[in-house]
């Protein structure tokens, strides 16, 4: 298996209000790919037409170089951030329902259904009506419902949200099992240091532009030097305020997150902490994803 989604220029505007602005970026198949971005960036919009389900104004989706048509979304997965169950049905019946909708027969649609049901840990509840599930359960039966055809694509908006840890833990492994097998996997989530562990690459976009794409290791590494220090019994960390070329980032207990500017020495970050106290840690540190956030949108 494997593939290439690719978005060139997606533009779609709402009366005054320009949701996708000539957006472009691709999703390979083998990874895990964050899409990321304030709310009202044009995250749902973007998600919504790979599937057709919103017009666009310009602009193309591509799978495997081709323009994306019906053939192609019935080998696709979609878990949209609103609810898309159907409430007095039953759980595995909905499941079975969806399969044989993508070209599945009954018994392989059926058999799918109870299989994704025990991988998300609600087999238990597989007669029950989807109106009578919590709803971190109803999260999960959405995402069942995104992989019981077996899609070469699969596209999640908020997949995370309301999931208890464990859940959490559960969708992880399986969004990451999907990339090894070869899929494209796309989704969004605020949950930015989710996404930093679980994802190789992201895209984000802001006023339906993109503005960051690429590797988490690359833009974790990329930018100012950056350093953690604590001296011991400095919990604002006053000393290191007061080195020039230094910006005091966040102070989370007495431990300094330093960006360090293009003059300053870690030698002499060094010999001023130990000025100031004993020094109980130092440690050379990469950029995080919220920061890389942060940053794309300044």
């Amino acid at each position: 298996m494997g593939g290439l989604l690719e978005l060139h220029g997606l533009t779609r505007r709402f009366g005054p209000v320009t949701a996708l602005d000539g957006l472009s970026f691709s999703v390979p198949a083998g990874q895990v790919t964050g899409f990321l971005g304030p709310n009202g960036a044009g995250k749902t919009t973007a998600m919504r037409a790979i599937f057709g389900l919103t017009d666009l104004d310009a602009g193309t989706v591509r799978w495997n170089g081709a323009p994306v048509g019906q053939a192609e979304r019935r080998r696709f997965g979609y878990m949209p951030e609103e609810r898309g169950l159907y409430p007095g049905m039953l759980v595995a019946e909905h499941l079975e329902y969806l399969g044989r909708l993508h070209g599945m027969t009954a018994h392989d649609a059926a058999s799918a259904a109870m299989a994704w049901l025990d991988r998300l840990s609600i087999a238990d509840r597989a007669g029950s009506k989807i109106e009578a599930l919590s709803h971190g359960n109803q999260q999960r039966v959405q995402l069942a419902a995104a992989l019981v055809h077996d899609p070469e694509l699969l596209v999640l908006d908020e997949p995370l949200a309301g999931l208890d840890p464990p859940g959490i833990d559960t969708v992880a492994e399986v969004l990451a099992g999907q990339a090894k097998a070869g899929r494209c996997v796309l989704f969004s989530s605020h949950q930015l240091d989710l996404v930093e562990n679980l994802c190789e690459s992201v895209t984000i976009i802001d006023h339906g532009r993109l503005v960051v794409s690429g590797r988490v290791d690359d833009l974790a590494t990329s930018g100012p030097r950056r350093l953690v220090v604590r001296v011991e019994g400095d919990r604002e960390a006053a000393w290191a305020r007061r080195l020039p070329g230094i910006t005091v980032s966040e102070v989370d207990r007495g431990a300094a997150r330093l960006v360090l500017g293009e003059p300053a020495d870690t030698d002499a970050v060094l010999k001023a902490a130990m000025a100031a106290g004993r020094v109980t840690e130092f440690v050379v540190e990469r950029r995080r994803l919220s920061e890389v956030f942060r940053e794309a949108l300044a």
